[in-house]
């Protein structure tokens, strides 16, 4: 099971920290996605973390404002998320699948993940 926290209302320009955290598996054998859902969309994908090495990926639209971050010890994958936009506002998900042996890429497509939290609102407004 996956379950994500640390959504929340946050001013244009702020920061949050969202949490995505497994329990019943070990996340060290996982790649990791963060994706985001607007009102009547598609889920799209905005970041990755490899299984190994922890590599991450990002969408060029949160490219150096949002950072992918693993602590294994916690069994846990971070989203940090900078400069916030309202454009952010969005239910934001977890989603982990299971690499056997090494790889060091990982998929920003709902298709490469076989694992998914119910997601956390992160919603950005004056």
């Amino acid at each position: 099971q996956l379950v994500e926290s640390g959504g929340g209302l946050v001013q244009p320009g702020g920061s949050l920290r969202l949490s995505c955290e497994a329990s019943g598996f070990n996340l060290k054998d996982y790649a990791i996605g963060w994706f985001r859902q607007f009102p009547g969309n598609e889920r799209e994908g905005v970041a990755c973390i490899s299984s190994t090495d922890d590599i991450p990926y990002y969408d060029d639209s949160v490219k150096g404002r949002f950072t992918v971050s693993r602590d294994k010890a916690e069994n846990t994958v971070y989203l940090q998320l900078n400069s916030l936009k309202p454009e952010d506002t969005a239910l934001y998900s977890c989603a982990a699948v299971e690499i056997v042996g090494s790889s060091y890429i990982c998929g920003i497509w709902t298709s490469d993940y076989d694992h998914w939290g119910q997601g956390t609102q992160v919603t950005v407004s004056t």
